[in-house]
Formats: C-alpha cells, sequence, structure tokens
C-alpha cells in the first residue's frame, strides 16, 4: 500500500512537472477595424511565429479611447487607431513608444504619412502607418446611373428612409463641411466652435427622416445595401470591396465638397505583454507583400508604396497609388479634436432625438 501510494504521488509529481514545462501557444490580441486582421493576412505570421492571432472589432475610434481607458489595455497588444484618436492615445500613455530600428519595412513607408506629427510626442514615435482611405459616398448604381455629386442630396425628400450614415463623429465632420465650415481652413473641421456645432445639429436633425439607419459595423451597411434597404450613404472603400464581390451594383465617389479620411496607425499597448511578438507583428503587417493582401480585403491603400509590385495595374489604378497627391488633396484626414468630448455631447443629442 505504501509503495502503490508512493507511485502515485511520483505519477502525479511528474505530470505537474510536464504540464510546466510544455510550452504554451503564445496569444496576440489585437483590438483592431475590421479587415485588418483577416486570414489571408495573419495567418503567415502564425506560422512564422507559431503564435495564434486573436481579433476583436471596433465601431469607432471612441470605442476603442473607452476600452483602453476603462481598464482594458492590458487585454490588447496591438490597436490601429486611426488618426483623429491617435495623437491622445500617445500622449495619455496608453501605447509604448517604438523603437523604429526594430522595423526594417519602416523605411519604405510613404513619406507622407511618417512625416506627419500624428503618433510623435515629445521625440518618440508611438505607431507605424497602415492604411489610408477616405469616408465616400456610397450609392446604388440601379438608382443613380450618374455619380451623385454633392453630400446634399443626403436631404432630399424624396430619398427619405433610404439613407444611412456612420454612427461616429465623422458625419458632425461631413455635415460641417455641407455647410461650408471646411473654408478656408479644412482642419477647422476638428475644431468647430459651439455656434457653429448648433448648426450642425440643426442640419443633422433635418436629415434624421431620410436616415433608414446609423451603421456601426462594416458588414452592417453592407447588409443595408443587400437588402435594398438603403441606396445612398456615407461608408468605407471596405463596404464597397464587399459588396462588388457579391455582385452587387455599388458605386462610390467623392463628392464636390470633398470628404474625410484616416490614417490608421498600427500601435503597441502600454500594458501588453508580448511586446516583442508585438513588434514582430507590425513589423510584418507593414511589409510590401501583407500590405498588398490587406488591401485586396479592404480596398484601403497601403502605407508602403512598395505593395504596388505585386498588383495588377487595374488595382494600383483604383488604389490611387499612381496618383497619390491628386487624389489626397479630395482628403481632409482627420486629426486630433481638441473639443472632442463636445462633439460627442452634440451627436448623441442629435440620436437621443426622435
Amino acid at each position: 500500500m505504501i509503495i502503490r501510494r508512493f507511485l502515485m504521488m511520483s505519477l502525479a509529481a511528474s505530470a505537474l512537472m510536464l504540464g510546466a514545462c510544455a510550452k504554451k501557444t503564445p496569444t496576440l490580441n489585437l483590438l483592431v477595424w475590421e479587415g485588418y486582421a483577416d486570414p489571408s493576412s495573419v495567418h503567415g505570421f502564425e506560422e512564422q511565429n507559431h503564435c495564434k492571432v486573436t481579433v476583436s472589432y471596433m465601431g469607432s475610434s471612441d470605442e476603442l479611447v473607452a476600452k483602453l481607458r476603462g481598464g482594458s489595455a492590458g487585454n490588447y497588444d496591438v490597436i490601429s487607431p486611426s488618426s483623429d484618436v491617435a495623437t491622445s492615445i500617445a500622449k495619455a500613455g496608453l501605447a509604448a513608444p517604438l523603437d523604429l530600428s526594430k522595423f526594417p519595412a519602416y523605411s519604405q513607408l510613404s513619406p507622407q504619412l511618417t512625416s506627419l506629427p500624428l503618433v510623435r510626442v515629445k521625440d518618440q514615435v508611438y505607431g507605424v502607418p497602415f492604411t489610408w482611405g477616405p469616408n465616400p459616398l456610397l450609392y446604388d448604381t440601379t438608382a443613380f446611373p450618374q455619380p451623385p455629386d454633392s453630400w446634399n442630396l443626403f436631404w432630399d425628400p424624396k430619398y427619405r428612409g433610404k439613407i444611412s450614415v456612420w454612427d461616429e463623429l465623422s458625419t458632425i465632420y461631413m455635415v460641417a463641411q455641407v455647410l461650408g465650415f471646411d473654408k478656408p481652413d479644412p482642419t477647422h473641421l476638428y475644431n468647430l466652435s459651439d455656434a457653429e456645432l448648433d448648426a450642425v445639429k440643426k442640419k443633422l436633425l433635418e436629415l434624421k427622416p431620410n436616415i433608414r439607419k446609423m451603421w456601426s459595423t462594416g458588414g452592417e451597411l453592407t447588409n443595408l445595401f443587400q437588402n435594398h434597404e438603403v441606396i445612398l450613404a456615407m461608408g468605407w472603400p471596405l463596404m464597397t470591396n464587399q459588396l462588388r464581390k457579391l455582385n452587387f451594383p455599388i458605386g462610390e465617389t467623392i463628392p464636390k465638397e470633398n470628404t474625410t479620411g484616416w490614417i490608421d496607425h498600427l500601435m503597441v499597448t502600454a500594458g501588453s505583454e508580448n511586446k516583442e511578438l508585438a513588434y514582430k507583428f507590425l513589423e510584418y503587417m507593414i511589409e510590401a507583400q501583407t500590405q498588398k493582401l490587406v488591401a485586396d480585403v479592404t480596398g484601403y491603400t497601403p502605407a508602403n508604396p512598395q505593395a504596388a509590385q505585386f498588383m495588377t495595374p487595374e488595382q494600383v489604378k483604383s488604389l490611387h497609388l499612381d496618383d497619390v497627391d491628386n487624389y489626397q488633396r479630395h482628403i481632409y484626414f482627420w486629426q486630433d479634436v481638441p473639443r472632442r468630448a463636445k462633439y460627442v455631447e452634440i451627436w448623441n443629442e442629435v440620436k437621443a432625438t426622435q
């Protein structure tokens, strides 16, 4: 009996030791925009690094900031903030400063993007540019054989219940453009006065009867078009890409008022316990071949122009890699919004009004 008990104890101890020695598969947790962790682009990284990538998608910049400030920063290793919140995330210490010498592909990124101050704080860099693009006007080409030329069309009474806008502050920026608050300085869209925000609120309330639904995810807007619930929307090139793959008659345009847009960065959270793996992930995602794979899914323009060598001439043209300077003249890239809380207040008041 004593020998039997000793053997059982020895076996149990051995099992514990084996369990302790067994290597656990490293896991990298992402909180990013839709389309940024498609298996087509991250599977290669998982194989190279013998790890698992898990992803949560965010519906807005404010949702990302709320999660980071709410104590969830340690739950995620890599985030993809847009240019309207990247600066505040860096300044708040929610992201870790990067050692750019660890990113060989960084030198390949567009100087138009890396030279911007969006992710620089006190001579330290907190993010790498990943993709960029506009918030275009999307339309059902069966309803509009010719591209709509103005955002003002959203207010036409004949489109009652046929419009969708993003449940996000970029809708405020669009309405401010319609009201001419981008002239003479487009950056003023991101620092409107109280009187200007009141005018935006009034204009948004006038739009509400035409809004079928405010979308919060890309898939939601794709479904609204597919089900013929809407024929006009402010969207992303991602939805254009998705709908074209489904053979839906979708069109995309930038109206005469121009549009806002974004530069999305990849950052490593300050609370990440997998910073070495996160560094490898950022390098992998900004390499030219991976950038091409991401563009295939999202329809967004890659931050690494060398991705063009892996694309067809048609894809290069559709992503405006052959005419970047002219295309960017029609896009007012999001910037830090000093009075963001006031913008959020106005937006919530609009949504709450019946």
